[in-house]
């Protein structure tokens, strides 16, 4: 069965992280992406690794077609836009005014194609005081308040993970999605956009509320205490972690499992609220508690209480996982010339229209021939626009 999003075609003017993120998870609902590279060079992620095919660049790319095009050139402008009169959604994360400078922009687009779809995705807005400053990932999580509730506020230091990268690809994925269904009713497109520190600021809207609720503002230890968060080690020395959240059966559960039911009654942790004014104690009686035992012993002991525990697991440790490998997570893509690729799968299910990986990620321009024959251009014509460095 053709994918959910079967037949509508996008176009991204994209680099790095979030904007490709937004157009491959549309593209693994059966989006056709065309992916527009600089001639020569393309995304600065085909350079992290060798061949221009790094991991990095694999991971966000799949299910998509590269066209080099100089949007420079008149000629690649023209190309372009008679591209753009045939798509349903651009996707760009350009800096912002960039596009529309070059005549590329929504308003330009809008004129050929009332219909299109046009995602801009920046730093920090399209407008406002930060409106040309650069973004990147570790701006919008500090900027966006995430990165303090991520790390210790008096020794910072950054994080292992793009969040405010991803976060921004998912928001955009979110509004195109909508504006297409919007379009289904008014038969007219529109332009979307959001920021690094528009979408880290929306995500961390769990803390935000406690702050505007109570002045107080969260740290990192917030809301380990008001969720009853705990990460321990094992004799062994292999951690796990502990989320009792509010339900008070599962304290009653890990007082139990720990074989200390006098816990339960213990007027320092009776209650959640109780059991928050004191974490820190709460805390040392459970390190030393679990220090006596390999953490196999806890959880499995913890499981037969119905403690929400877990293994705390480095990546190598994912992929043996057996609920993990019962997902089916690791995927594996085979490029006629770059050979096999590991991919990570789909975050989602979906019963009729499920994501599908069919295209291994691109080599760079491995479609610019085809994709032009297709716009009309003759086979002297592409080799004409090559000499010339327009593709």
């Amino acid at each position: 069965m053709a994918g959910a999003l079967h037949g509508i075609k996008i176009l991204e003017i994209a680099n790095y992280i979030a904007g490709p993120f937004a157009s491959m998870l549309l593209a693994d609902l059966g989006a056709d992406v065309t992916k527009i590279e600089i001639p020569g060079q393309g995304d600065p992620f085909r350079g992290w690794g060798s061949e221009g095919y790094s991991p990095t660049f694999c991971i966000l790319n799949r299910n998509k077609h590269s066209l080099t095009l100089n949007l420079q050139a008149p000629e690649g402008k023209e190309i372009f836009l008679r591209l753009a009169q045939g798509a349903d959604v651009i996707i760009e994360n350009m800096r912002p005014g960039v596009l529309d400078g070059m005549g590329l922009g929504y308003e330009a687009v809008r004129a050929g194609n009332p219909g299109i779809v046009y995602c801009s995705i920046s730093g920090f807005g399209s407008d406002g005081p930060y409106r040309d400053r650069p973004g990147y990932d570790t701006i919008g999580q500090a900027m966006g308040g995430l990165l303090s509730v991520l790390t210790d506020y008096d020794n910072p230091s950054g994080t292992g993970a793009s969040l405010s990268d991803h976060l921004t690809g998912l928001y955009a994925c979110y509004a195109i999605q909508g504006a297409l269904i919007g379009r289904q009713r008014t038969g007219v497109g529109q332009k979307v956009e959001t920021s690094l520190l528009q979408a880290t600021v929306a995500f961390g809207g769990e803390n935000a509320v406690r702050y505007l609720a109570s002045g107080i503002v969260p740290n990192r230890n917030t809301r380990l205490h008001t969720a009853q968060v705990y990460a321990f080690s094992a004799a062994d020395e292999l951690p796990f972690v502990v989320h009792l959240s509010s339900p008070q059966k599962f304290w009653h559960g890990l007082a139990s499992a720990i074989d200390r039911p006098e816990l339960k009654d213990d007027v320092r942790f009776v209650n959640r609220e109780a059991r928050i004014r004191n974490y820190s104690a709460l805390d040392e009686i459970l390190k030393a508690k679990f220090k006596t035992g390999p953490r196999k012993m806890w959880l499995d002991l913890l499981e037969q209480h119905d403690v929400p525990a877990a293994p705390l697991l480095n990546l190598k440790e994912v992929f043996e996982d057996p609920q993990v490998a019962h997902l089916d997570m690791i995927k594996e893509m085979t490029h006629p010339k770059m050979g096999a690729v590991r991919l990570v799968g789909s975050g989602i299910r979906m019963s009729d229209t499920p994501p599908e990986m069919s295209l291994p990620p691109p080599t760079l321009s491995e479609n610019t021939e085809e994709i032009l024959k297709a716009l009309g251009y003759s086979e002297e014509s592409v080799t004409a626009l090559r000499k010339k460095g327009v593709v």
